[in-house]
C-alpha cells in the first residue's frame, strides 16, 4: 500500500464528505474534498492525484460524467464509485464509464478501506490485477494456461477451444482495461464483419460462464467499445 497516495474525493453530502476526508487522512491518504462534479473536474486538472472516489449522484456534474471526462485524459488512475443505487444496470453503467469498483451506500469505513487497498494491491503487484508468468495467468482464484488451453477453477478444470483461449488471453493482457471489439476481431477472426462480431459475443458469453467459478472475476460490456475483464 502506498501511504503517499493522494485521493480526490467527490461527494456532495458535506457531512459524509468531511467524515470520509478525516478518516482517509487519518489512514495516511492526503485527500481533497469537492462537493460537486464540476469542482472535482477542475481540481483534477489543477493537481496530480493517485486515486479518485466519486459519488454518482452529484449536482452540476454527476459522477458518471466526471468519470467519463477523467478517463478521456487518464486511463490508469483508479476510480471507486459511491452510489445509493444497487440495480445491476446502474453498476454496469459505472463500469462502462470507467470505474474500477463501487460501494453501495450505506457502507462501513472498513469496507471502504478494504476496497481502496485491494485496488492499490492490484496495481502494485501485477500492473492491473492479473499475475502472469510466460503464458500462464493468475486471475483471482483461477489459473489460465494459454499454451495448454486450460482454465483451472475451484470447481474443476475447463478445456478451452482455440478461439476461447485466444480471446481470454487478450482479456487477461488488459485486466481492468477495455479490450476493443475491433482489435479482438481482427486479431482472432482476421475480420470485423457483423457475423464474426456475433460469433465473438457467443464466445464472450461462454467465457463469462467459465469465470463464474470466482465471483470476484467477470467480463463486462463497455457499450459501443468492447469488453473489460474486471477483478474486484
Amino acid at each position: 500500500m502506498l501511504k503517499t497516495t493522494k485521493i480526490l474525493l467527490a461527494e456532495d453530502d458535506q457531512n459524509l464528505g468531511i467524515i470520509l476526508k478525516q478518516y482517509l487522512e487519518a489512514k495516511g491518504y492526503p485527500t481533497i474534498l469537492c462537493v460537486n462534479g464540476k469542482e472535482a473536474w477542475e481540481m483534477f486538472n489543477r493537481q496530480p492525484f493517485d486515486f479518485c472516489i466519486v459519488d454518482v449522484m452529484m449536482p452540476i456534474k454527476d459522477g458518471i460524467s466526471l468519470t467519463e471526462d477523467i478517463r478521456k485524459v487518464n486511463r490508469e488512475i483508479p476510480i471507486l464509485f459511491l452510489t445509493a443505487k444497487s440495480m445491476q444496470q446502474d453498476i454496469l453503467k459505472g463500469f462502462n464509464a470507467g470505474a474500477d469498483d463501487y460501494l453501495t451506500k450505506p457502507f462501513s469505513m472498513d469496507e471502504l478501506m478494504a476496497r481502496i487497498q485491494a485496488i492499490l494491491r492490484r496495481i502494485e503487484i501485477s500492473s492491473k490485477g492479473v499475475a502472469r508468468i510466460n503464458d500462464v495467468f493468475e486471475i483471482g482464484k483461477l489459473k489460465f494456461d494459454f499454451t495448454k488451453q486450460l482454465l483451472e477453477t475451484p470447481e474443476g478444470d475447463i478445456r478451452l477451444t482455440s478461439k476461447e483461449a485466444a480471446l481470454l488471453k487478450m482479456l487477461c493482457e488488459k485486466p481492468n482495461d477495455v479490450l476493443e471489439r475491433a482489435d479482438a476481431l481482427k486479431t482472432i477472426w482476421q475480420d470485423d464483419s457483423y457475423f464474426n462480431a456475433r460469433s465473438m459475443d457467443v464466445y464472450i458469453t461462454k467465457i463469462r460462464k467459465y469465470l463464474k467459478a470466482d465471483p470476484d472475476v467477470n467480463v463486462v460490456n463497455v457499450h459501443g467499445v468492447g469488453f473489460k475483464l474486471v477483478i474486484y
